[in-house]
């Protein structure tokens, strides 16, 4: 019995991954392919507001490392028991008062077993401009550099995970005024 492809779509906040796969998913659902679309941030977060640990998406970043590694266990065990195409709209790492923390940890490939995992990628300039005209959530304020470092360090994590699973890694652009280019990778990807 075949389970349906797991393909893991990642990006920094503000990159516009989520605007990418809606889309994506859109045009594929034309042609007659359909894939489950879970984030795995408010997958995690409906587990802990189940604890009565945090209030807010924002807010489990803050959380004990622990926590933050039994939430994202029991996440990926809710979504490794789809049995269709699921995308997975997460983060390759976590920026924390700490450091980073994997998104993809074994323990969450383990379960989720990606054929794909996708890094959406645009110039940090871009990103620090969309973060900054979106009020709709209280994100940590991090300056070019900060965002630079990020994404490099999410491509060197997604080399990690590749190497733990054998899956392979695309980068996708989603350049300003470029949707549609992004748009249509992701398609021809997914397909």
């Amino acid at each position: 019995m075949s389970t349906g492809r797991k393909v893991v779509i990642t990006g920094v906040p503000g990159v516009g991954k989520t605007t990418v796969i809606n889309a994506s998913l859109e045009a594929l659902k034309e042609e007659g392919i359909n894939y489950t679309s879970i984030n795995f941030g408010t997958c995690m977060f409906e587990v802990a507001c189940e604890q009565e640990n945090v209030h807010d998406r924002d807010e489990m970043r803050r959380l004990d490392q622990d926590i933050q590694c039994s939430l994202q266990k029991t996440a990926a065990q809710v979504i490794a028991r789809i049995n269709e195409n699921v995308i997975v709209d997460t983060h390759c790492t976590v920026s924390t008062p700490s450091g980073y923390l994997a998104g993809l940890p074994a323990w969450v490939l383990n379960e989720l077993k990606p054929d794909i995992i996708v890094l959406v990628e645009t110039d940090e300039d871009q990103i620090l401009k969309r973060r900054l005209s979106d009020m709709s959530r209280q994100r940590d304020m991090e300056g070019y550099a900060a965002i630079k470092d990020h994404q490099r360090y999410n491509r060197y994590m997604a080399a990690s995970y590749s190497m733990m699973t054998g899956c392979t890694v695309k980068i996708i652009k989603n350049l300003d005024y470029l949707l549609d280019n992004a748009i249509s990778e992701m398609v021809t990807l997914l397909r």
